[in-house]
């Protein structure tokens, strides 16, 4: 697919001159050819991987060597072993990984399509409804495209934020979604180092943490059938009360010239996302904070107790991913820009202190059954007072959840 520049740089991409007949003529075929590219739903997904693939290569996306794979694979061995005395869910890893960058993008899209399309369909149909009647005139044949041309357009912004993330996640589970292959567990050696100079620890200290937390979701994931589909529907559910911010979608595309690549290129859609203030997108979105402090706080808490005294930079790697995931890093913040979702778990500190106190009361079988049914887990009001929850009923039958109802099933 050719290189075309719609509300995004590619790097190297030159945009024709509008005096020059032969290079709009062939910059129209290129339209035409995009527009033409075969494809369902409202993001093209073809142009995202592209321009997410062409921003790798201009920043770097360095192979991975047949050492750093078995440094990976001997981490991840490492790390189970490790996390067997202080966790009473098995292992769930079956396979072992090295990613490079855009690898990491490959193998976890399926799971971004599921959390994008809803968002982006919303925007597709309003940028439909509120393009000027003159642009329209401009577009000609191909004002019935408009719904192509913002699928492009939310393409190639998505692919910029991947290109991002890619750069900077460490794991397939960094950021706390199960967004790999179920059972793969998988590190990115370049940003592993990259990060961990950046923290002036050894490099194999942070990789064999980065390995711990990795494995550590495997095992949840792996293990708790109904998790995976509970966490995406909480992500699904705050998503779907977002709004489209048609002021800004207005002015945005009136600042588009279909003659003018120049116009298209300055287009962004960042900001024209609006959560919903109701109750139900309150509910929402503390449903989904709540599930992804649990996640990641209940790694933590497992990974800390298993690296204990055997690795020495333990406290500053931990206290450092925490202030990494309940901040967010530039590229999460350019997600949340995009499409008005942030992924980060607010209330990480205090989920800590709860499974900790839930350890120290029921054991780590005790804990670790309350992932059986999700009707079990701790709930936001729990967070304020984490001793007494672990205090509570520890002697559910599990034939007593049938009157709980079913949690989600896995997709």
């Amino acid at each position: 697919m050719p290189d075309i520049p719609f509300g995004f740089s590619l790097p190297g991409a030159q945009p024709p001159d509008p005096s020059d007949p032969q290079q709009m003529q062939q910059f129209m075929a290129q339209l035409q050819q995009m527009f033409a590219t075969p494809g369902s739903g409202p993001v093209n997904w073809d142009l995202a991987r592209q321009v997410a693939a062409s921003q790798l290569s201009a920043t770097g996306d360095p192979a991975v060597n047949i050492l750093e794979r078995h440094q990976v694979e001997e981490a991840l061995s490492l790390a189970d072993l490790w996390l067997d005395p202080v966790c009473s869910l098995p292992s769930g890893i079956r396979k072992s990984v090295a990613w490079n960058r855009n690898e990491w993008i490959y193998n976890t899209l399926d799971v971004w399509k599921k959390l994008c399309e809803p968002i982006a369909g919303r925007m597709v149909g309003a940028m439909g409804d509120l393009v000027p009647e003159e642009a329209r005139a401009q577009l000609g044949p191909m004002q019935s495209m408009v719904a192509t041309l913002g699928g492009a357009l939310f393409g190639g912004q998505l692919g910029q934020a991947f290109g991002q993330l890619a750069a900077e996640v460490l794991s397939a589970g960094d950021i706390g979604l199960p967004l790999g292959p179920a059972g793969t567990a998988a590190l990115v050696p370049s940003n592993i180092k990259a990060y961990g100079s950046g923290l002036e620890l050894p490099e194999d200290q942070v990789r064999l943490y980065v390995a711990l937390r990795e494995a550590a979701h495997q095992r949840l994931f792996g293990h708790v059938p109904w998790l995976r589909a509970h966490v995406l529907s909480a992500v699904e559910a705050y998503a779907n009360g977002i709004t489209v911010n048609r002021e800004a979608i207005e002015e945005a595309m009136s600042r588009v010239d279909p003659t003018d690549p120049e116009s298209m290129q300055a287009m962004a859609l960042e900001g024209i996302f609006t959560p919903e203030d109701t109750p139900q997108q309150k509910a929402g979105l503390a449903r989904l904070e709540t599930a992804l402090a649990l996640v990641e706080g209940w790694v933590g808490h497992v990974v800390d107790d298993a690296a204990g005294d055997r690795l020495p930079s333990v406290a500053a790697l931990g206290e450092a991913f925490r202030r990494r995931r309940a901040a967010g890093g530039p590229a999460e913040q350019t997600f949340a820009a995009l499409v008005g979702l942030e992924l980060r778990p607010r209330r990480l500190r205090e989920a800590g202190v709860l499974w900790t106190a839930v350890t120290e009361q029921r054991g780590v079988a005790g804990r670790d059954a309350l992932w059986d049914h999700p009707d079990l887990l701790p709930t936001d009001e729990d967070f304020a007072d984490p001793a007494a929850f672990a205090r509570g009923r520890s002697d559910w039958d599990i034939s007593e959840l049938d009157n709980l109802g079913e949690g989600p099933k896995e997709d």
